[in-house]
């Protein structure tokens, strides 16, 4: 339908301009050499081989701190946020981070997973065996979407090596032991049915890769317009852009993502991480809780996030930060706060 706009799904008129600035004038050379200014390695875990990208800091006192992505991102998401976090290239300050951002299971530059079984707490091993192989037996986790189960798996499997817990999303699967619905405040039960709502307007990509990922792989797989479809869609609803994607992404910086994936054909195997999550939720029994301490940074335009007690039921929150801008993708929407936060946060741990 010509005059559809966004309102079935992608407007295609958009969609064509981006493939055509795709052919015609995107540069992955020089996206690829940014990419490459940063030092990046593999590492041989229990998931297999892990892609990670380290910062390291001048910084007299320094933090180390893991950065987990979600989906439909990558690491390069993640790498202003690392440089944020790391301070001032060659310039030696008082404190800052020593950053570590790894690639999730088969996404981007990490192999693909080998055997079923490989959720976010399967991975939260791996990400604790990757920073005690660089030396690192105590730190800090962070992470949104995909990585804030990742972050939370860790502090939920291995709390003695977590000084603290930054999440700017809290898991979708994510639910506290509550012996009776009814003992839920009235603002928390709003919250179940505004998440109930949102995932029948807004979810039907989740059901999919949560169901039957390699059904629809293939098809990801097939077509660099299809993928470009898939991803966009995504970027532009649950980012705070106002219906207007560029607002803030360029096309550039689109592209430099899904040309991560369509280069390294890694679509099929990053939505699997899917179909495990409804295997593997974030559903804590009556004797859990996450007990190391947690920050919050809430962003205005994230996915529905829950209210900060229904929260403290399985959290150990010390910090909830609200902010005035900000969507979904945090660390590419809005740096520089996120960073803020975290740096506040871990000063006074």
């Amino acid at each position: 339908m010509a005059d559809a706009g966004w309102v079935m799904g992608l407007d295609l008129g958009y969609l064509r301009a981006l493939a055509d600035f795709w052919s015609e004038t995107f540069d992955w050379r020089a996206a690829e050499r940014r990419l490459n200014s940063y030092r990046q390695f593999i590492a041989d875990t229990c998931v297999g081989p892990i892609h990670f990208v380290r910062i390291r800091s001048r910084a007299r006192r320094t933090t180390p701190i893991v950065l987990t992505h979600g989906w439909p991102s990558t690491f390069a998401e993640l790498l202003r946020l690392g440089e944020l976090l790391a301070g001032p290239a060659g310039q030696i300050t008082e404190s800052g981070f020593d950053v570590v951002i790894p690639s999730l299971p088969g996404y981007g530059f990490s192999s693909p997973p080998q055997k079923l079984g490989t959720s976010v707490w399967a991975i939260a091993d791996a990400w604790l065996e990757l920073m005690q192989m660089l030396g690192y037996p105590r730190f800090v986790a962070h992470g949104g979407d995909l990585g804030a189960g990742v972050s939370t798996a860790i502090a939920l499997r291995h709390p003695e090596v977590l000084a603290g817990l930054h999440l700017n999303y809290v898991p979708g699967s994510y639910e506290p032991h509550v012996q009776d619905l009814q003992q839920l405040s009235d603002e928390e039960s709003a919250f179940l049915v505004r998440r109930r709502e949102w995932a029948d307007a807004e979810g039907g990509y989740a059901h999919v890769q949560g169901t039957k990922p390699d059904t629809l792989g293939p098809a990801l797989n097939d077509s660099p317009v299809g993928l470009a479809a898939w991803m966009v869609d995504k970027f532009r609803t649950w980012s705070d852009c106002d219906g207007e994607i560029e607002r803030r992404f360029t096309k550039t910086e689109l592209l430099t993502t899904i040309s991560i994936y369509w280069f390294t054909q890694s679509m099929p195997s990053a939505i699997r991480l899917y179909w495990e999550g409804r295997r593997a939720p974030m559903r804590l029994s009556k004797d859990q809780k996450i007990n190391v301490a947690t920050a919050v940074a809430h962003f205005p335009h994230e996915l529905p996030l829950p209210p900060r007690h229904y929260v403290e039921r399985g959290y150990n929150v010390t910090r909830w930060s609200e902010f005035p801008r900000g969507g979904h993708f945090a660390a590419a929407e809005e740096p520089e706060l996120l960073a803020s936060d975290i740096r506040s946060f871990v000063a006074g741990l």
